[in-house]
């Protein structure tokens, strides 16, 4: 579960990026969060996973604190981040090691896992390799099996889709409801409305750093009174805004 209560963030003290953020993720749920270019989920995103801080405010994961007790929170969960860049000298199972070790995953879960997420994204042949001859899509991959290596309660994934092929966006959407589906969270941005519309249980459509609307899609339509695309209402919304 994630909980955000009246979390506000600015830069350089003048430029609000996000504004009085409340929002509660519940287990069981793939939650998306949607909004245009510059809308305030990545810095959403970056200070749940205590990548910054914010003003005010707070944020709990699974009831911990990530300002309080941030090693404990960080430990609820796994995350991919909008640039799967990192670390691009180590061969694709040094890092994945590299991640298990940092979280304590023994060696006989490792390799179970490596094996099955490895074969599941199609890069069993690559792991030798390193992550600098990697495409960016195999990129994302290693990043994405990294971050869900120790079998993390919480998946926070930010624009994860992007550089996949279909065959791997198809995987990850499975495992995504695979995970939710065992009451734990996941927790994604994307701008890619039509993936939002088929796998979301609920989303939050956020604008200049606020939330327009939290809810599932039926709800959402029960406010606009029609029977409508996620695309157009989202465009509605963000374009009154």
């Amino acid at each position: 579960m994630i909980e955000l209560t009246n979390v506000n963030k600015s830069y350089n003290g003048k430029v609000k990026a996000v504004e009085n953020l409340n929002l509660s993720i519940s287990d069981g749920q793939i939650f998306g969060l949607l909004g245009p270019n510059g809308a305030g989920k990545t810095t959403t995103i970056k200070m749940i996973t205590g990548i910054l801080n914010c003003d005010s405010g707070a944020i709990k994961i699974n009831g911990i604190d990530i300002k309080q007790n941030a090693i404990e929170a960080k430990k609820q969960f796994g995350f991919v981040p909008d640039s799967p860049d990192m670390f691009l000298r180590l061969k694709g199972l040094e890092y994945l090691n590299f991640i298990s070790d940092i979280y304590g995953v023994n060696s006989e879960d490792r390799i179970k896992r490596i094996d099955e997420f490895s074969k599941r994204f199609e890069l069993t042949n690559a792991l030798g390799d390193k992550i600098q001859s990697y495409s960016h899509g195999m990129r994302q991959k290693i990043v994405l099996m990294g971050a869900l290596i120790h079998e993390p309660n919480v998946w926070i994934l930010d624009e994860p889709m992007t550089g996949l092929d279909p065959k791997a966006s198809f995987e990850l959407k499975e495992m995504m409801r695979e995970h939710a589906v065992s009451g734990k969270t996941v927790l994604f941005s994307t701008h890619v409305l039509e993936v939002a519309e088929k796998i979301c249980d609920k989303v939050a459509i956020i604008n200049k750093g606020k939330v327009l609307f939290c809810g599932t899609l039926d709800e959402m339509r029960e406010h606009f009174k029609v029977n409508e695309s996620l695309e157009n209402m989202f465009l509605e919304m963000t374009e009154n805004e």
